[in-house]
């Protein structure tokens, strides 16, 4: 893959863009300094722009037309291409809760992906959205196919996977999940709470017991009350819990995701789009894994009863969002979408910033914030119209 140097540009450390300069070579960052002398690397000119480590989305479900439950290795190649226009550098399959046989499916189109050339954003895993989940809160989860506790089934899909099985999102209040979590973490899955009504207590208890995350926190889960503060009381007050959070305008209202920030700080906080196959495309009629799904002005809802499915919402999109719901600046909020996800799924040695060692993984910004090219390993993935004109 050889050597490259990043110059002329601003670049994003230690929670600032900084005129650096950064050196890649075979897909890992080698060196960062104000000035670069290697006259046999290929050199990217920045030309005043800001490079920043590539987006992460850790909760995701499609793309581009194609759902993550039914996809197979092309269909996530598909998708990883149009993360990659999006600034996303590495992503996890969110599988919604369904059959056994098709979740088996999903991990064996995965583990056939990754014995493929790959021309887009990296898939890092998949993501089990249940099916461990109450049935009050099971949002656009299958009523007739969520389970009670079965960690041997989770033993099975992880050794199926090859270790890939990265995230799970289980609900507390199922019978004897609360017990187990340790059970999972062993296994090498970080686990969220949510899809959940559980009362402040038992989610409390989950949170001890190792749950690190909650599942796009404020929805599908009780609400917080003065006298009753329920799961979301609970994630909200634990500083060892990150909140996802759905930056659409929709599943949060702008002062919801300030009240969130104020209460977890920037560094508890993973911003995700929870997209569906629909992200990228028209209005229309789509699938999210067993369910059909209609999507009108970007929103997307069941067919059957008009519950809120998923988002149409891309990383770049989260992005400009968080700017501007919040009135902070992009070096406030890039960790939301980078470095947190990272160290959530324990994969901070490995990416989400921009240091030596880690991966060459990369998102080009305008001052307008919008992505103009994407790198990922050091390899250009994406390029805008603008940033081919001026390159």
């Amino acid at each position: 893959m050889g050597r490259k140097i990043f110059y002329n540009g601003l670049i994003y450390k230690d929670h600032h863009f900084q005129p650096l300069s950064v050196l890649a070579e075979d897909g890992v960052i080698t060196r960062i300094g104000e000035w670069i002398a290697d006259f046999e690397a290929e050199r990217v000119d920045l030309k005043g722009l800001r490079l920043a480590p590539g987006f992460l989305d850790i909760h995701t479900h499609g793309a581009a037309g194609v759902d993550v439950n039914s996809a197979d290795p092309e269909g996530y190649e598909k998708i990883s291409c149009f993360m990659a226009s999006q600034g996303t550098t590495g992503w996890l399959g969110s599988v919604l809760t369904d059959t056994k046989e098709q979740t088996m499916a999903c991990i064996d189109a995965y583990n056939r992906w990754k014995e493929q050339e790959h021309r887009g954003a990296a898939m890092l895993g998949l993501h089990l959205e249940g099916p461990f989940l109450a049935a009050e809160y099971k949002g656009a989860m299958p009523e007739h196919l969520l389970q009670k506790k079965n960690i041997p089934l989770i033993e099975e899909y992880q050794q199926s996977a090859g270790g890939a099985i990265r995230y799970i999102t289980v609900s507390p209040e199922v019978e004897g999940m609360v017990e187990d979590i340790p059970r999972l973490k062993a296994l090498g899955i970080q686990v969220a709470i949510g899809h959940s009504g559980a009362d402040y207590e038992t989610a409390m208890a989950a949170i001890r017991q190792g749950a690190a995350a909650s599942t796009h926190t404020g929805n599908a889960m009780k609400l917080l009350h003065q006298h009753f503060p329920a799961i979301w009381g609970a994630v909200l007050e634990d500083d060892r819990v990150y909140c996802e959070m759905i930056c659409d305008g929709r599943h949060l209202h702008p002062g919801t995701v300030r009240l969130i920030l104020k209460t977890k700080g920037l560094d508890r906080t993973v911003a995700v789009t929870d997209s569906i196959m629909a992200a990228g495309l028209p209005d229309g009629s789509y699938k999210l894994g067993v369910n059909d799904v209609v999507v009108k002005d970007g929103d997307a809802k069941l067919a059957s009863d008009g519950t809120r499915a998923g988002s149409t919402l891309t990383t770049g999109k989260a992005f400009e969002n968080l700017i501007a719901f919040t009135g902070k600046g992009p070096e406030e909020v890039l960790r939301l979408l980078t470095e947190n996800p990272a160290r959530l799924l324990g994969m901070e040695k490995e990416r989400g910033f921009i240091q030596e060692g880690l991966a060459a993984d990369f998102v080009v910004l305008d001052d307008n914030n919008r992505v103009m090219a994407t790198y990922v390993g050091g390899r250009e993935v994406f390029s805008s119209e603008q940033w081919k004109y001026g390159n």
